[in-house]
């Protein structure tokens, strides 16, 4: 029995972006920012194309969702050169640039390297990242762009090198990081209705539900000995007014009773629910992971409509 397959073909950048404007505009597109994020465990929101920076624009400008942290897009559809490495720099201070993203077709290995050694030598506040964009398709299809993550920041190097002041790890960050990370590996095996973050040396890691004015959050007190899922809204009461009118539907939907914090004297409010939780018990790992997992899967699900309902209605 003959099985009839397809070839897998690798199309020309140009044959699709004749000039890197196009591209620019249809990678500043809601769902292809997404595809980029998620490559990069960065949630992204477009700002602008082709922003300012003295008298050069850098392609495009998007923060990231919940932290607010800037980052820039360059955009190479050729090989890496240096004019281009020059201006990541350029644009990442001008804009104060936590990511800096270089696109590009090829990468020489000259700029490979220099992209690791800026991350190996900056702090954790800048973060560089090198991404081989392929578009491939099979037979006539369409293209389907592939992003493929050359050079990231190694967070296990830069905690250890910010640790302290006298460049040594913090045991509590490292922690926090080896959790996080074990956390990651296993919630994207296990639960694929969500999108992380990078794994970082904190207490916290956040996920999306699609608005700037809120997200859910998974936290670690490791003195306090418990840990929680929550979400945070950083600065607008009449959002959390409006959510708590839905107190008994939310907590319905999501199953259990919920504490709503409105911090009268904090531009913060939250909802959050605790567990107990202890760092030392390696047994039970597991078991934390999927507590958190479960019930900031079970938050995303609820808040990221009523929130979306709620901001529509302010």
């Amino acid at each position: 029995m003959t099985i009839d397959l397809g070839n897998i073909i690798k199309t020309d950048l140009r044959r699709v972006w004749p000039f890197e404007p196009e591209f620019t505009r249809w990678l500043a597109e809601t769902d292809n920012l997404a595809a980029l994020g998620e490559e990069l465990g960065l949630d992204l929101l477009l700002i602008q194309t082709e922003a300012n920076v003295g008298d050069f624009n850098v392609d495009i400008l998007v923060e990231e969702e919940g932290t607010g942290i800037k980052a820039i897009i360059e955009n190479q559809l050729e090989t890496t050169d240096h004019d281009h490495l020059g201006k990541l720099i350029t644009y990442a201070s001008g804009h104060g640039a936590g990511y800096i993203i270089w696109i590009f077709k090829e990468v020489r290995e000259e700029h490979r390297q220099a992209i690791d050694w800026l991350n190996e030598h900056t702090t954790d506040e800048v973060n560089f990242f090198a991404v081989k964009l392929e578009l491939w398709q099979i037979g006539d299809s369409k293209p389907a762009p592939k992003f493929d993550v050359i050079c990231r920041p190694n967070e296990w190097a830069k905690t250890i090198k910010n640790a302290s002041g006298r460049g040594e790890p913090s045991e509590g960050n490292l922690r926090q990081l080896e959790f996080w990370t074990a956390l990651h590996e296993y919630g994207v095996e296990h639960y694929k209705d969500i999108r992380f973050q990078s794994p970082r040396a904190q207490a916290y890691m956040d996920v999306s539900i699609g608005s700037s004015k809120a997200h859910v959050t998974m936290v670690i007190r490791s003195q306090k000995k418990i840990m929680s899922c929550e979400l945070f809204i950083s600065n607008n009461k009449p959002l959390f007014d409006g959510l708590l009118e839905r107190k008994t539907a939310i907590e319905k939907e999501i199953g259990m009773e919920l504490d709503w914090q409105r911090l009268e004297h904090a531009k913060a409010a939250r909802v959050i629910i605790s567990h107990e939780f202890s760092m030392e018990d390696l047994d039970r790992r597991i078991d934390y992971f999927n507590w958190l997992l479960k019930n900031i899967s079970s938050f995303k699900r609820v808040f990221a409509r009523h929130v979306k309902e709620v901001e529509q209605s302010l």
